[in-house]
């Protein structure tokens, strides 16, 4: 359950710099967690990642 003053959720007290800060980071987490996964993908032939996952895993 999410924290709350009164009847009022903790996020509705928060300054709108606040918010719009958390919003900026949370965008360039996510764009720094996509670019990480579009890295490990991006130099492998079609299929060859199952081989090797196969491979390994034998």
């Amino acid at each position: 359950m999410t924290k709350r003053i009164g009847s009022k959720h903790i996020a509705q007290h928060r300054g709108k710099a606040e918010r719009l800060e958390t919003k900026r980071t949370n965008i360039a987490r996510e764009a720094v967690r996509q670019a990480e996964a579009r890295a490990r993908y991006r130099n492998v032939p079609k299929g060859q990642l199952k081989r090797q996952e196969a491979a390994s895993a034998a």
